[in-house]
């Protein structure tokens, strides 16, 4: 199994992040294109992109402030075994925010095109929450 991992400071409080990757209407306005859930445990998320990505997952950690997973349940072949989270640990200059995407079955195209998408989204992300800045949807890749 392959992992992606990245970590970014953000300078913001704990809530405002978790608001920003667990809230439907946040997470369009940095990575969805249309999103649906409630972030409780076993709770189901629709992950919309287009007719031809319009995944779905299931809550399977969601600590408050602190950490979010969604467990990939209907997705392409090489997402749908995965899981991806969300660790917020508070630091001297903002909240360290530690991403992961884990279970690839391999480190194919795939795969790093995957990782690249992360690392563009979650600086999207970070000027979302610190600065409000939205991307329009079409121009997030």
């Amino acid at each position: 199994m392959y992992d992606i991992l990245h970590d970014l400071i953000i300078d913001a409080p704990a809530a405002k992040i978790f608001a920003a990757i667990t809230e439907p209407i946040h997470l369009n306005n940095w990575w969805t294109k249309e999103a649906s859930g409630i972030a409780q445990v076993g709770q189901e998320y629709r992950l919309y992109f287009s007719t031809e990505y319009d995944w779905y997952a299931e809550v399977s950690i969601c600590e408050v402030e602190h950490q979010f997973e969604l467990k990939m349940t209907k997705a392409d072949g090489d997402w749908n075994p995965t899981r991806f989270g969300f660790i917020l640990t508070q630091q001297e200059q903002g909240v360290l925010l530690s991403h992961y995407h884990k279970n690839w079955q391999s480190t194919n195209h795939h795969y790093r095109r995957s990782n690249y998408s992360w690392a563009q989204l979650l600086r999207i992300l970070k000027n979302y929450v610190e600065k409000g800045e939205i991307v329009p949807f079409a121009h997030r890749d």
